[in-house]
């Protein structure tokens, strides 16, 4: 293929625009790229979250996510997860700068320790601190790649 995409972005609309930059840039610490502003006061402004991935997980996985992470289901369709360096810590900032917090800091049978908020503009978020390397969870039943239709967890 040769028009690999280069870049992700998840485009939000935020009623309340002002605050919703001050929480991801100022409290999350999402680094502005760049800010836009047209007529009519359109604003935009393009928050770069380090490394970009897009998970994507069939309807049990997704239900099991919610169950281990919050013990219930409580996720809409779409989800924004950021590494952090220190789950907890990083919940408390957001908690304080107001988001409301869904389940604490929980640790994963993935060894990632996982808290779920909402946020402004209307996101569910998870914050995640992966506790071990790719290579230590590659060596555990059911992690793996899903390449060419491998099934990891060899069902």
């Amino acid at each position: 293929m040769t028009n690999k995409v280069v870049q992700l972005r998840l485009v939000v609309e935020a009623s309340d625009y002002d605050e919703a930059v001050r929480f991801y840039r100022d409290v999350l610490g999402l680094t502005e790229e760049l800010a836009f502003e047209s007529e009519g006061n359109a604003r935009v402004c393009i928050l770069a979250a380090g490394r970009a991935t897009l998970e994507i997980a069939n309807p049990a996985q997704k239900q099991m996510i919610d169950q281990v992470e919050v013990g219930r289901q409580v996720a809409p369709k779409f989800r924004v997860a950021f590494e952090v360096s220190d789950t907890s810590a990083a919940t408390q900032s957001l908690v304080d700068a107001g988001a409301t917090l869904v389940a604490p800091p929980t640790e994963t049978p993935w060894r990632s320790l996982n808290a779920r908020l909402d946020t402004p503009a209307g996101l569910h978020i998870t914050l995640f601190q992966e506790l071990e390397g790719v290579e230590q969870r590659s060596e555990r039943a059911g992690f793996g790649t899903d390449e060419a239709g491998h099934n990891p967890s060899g069902d």
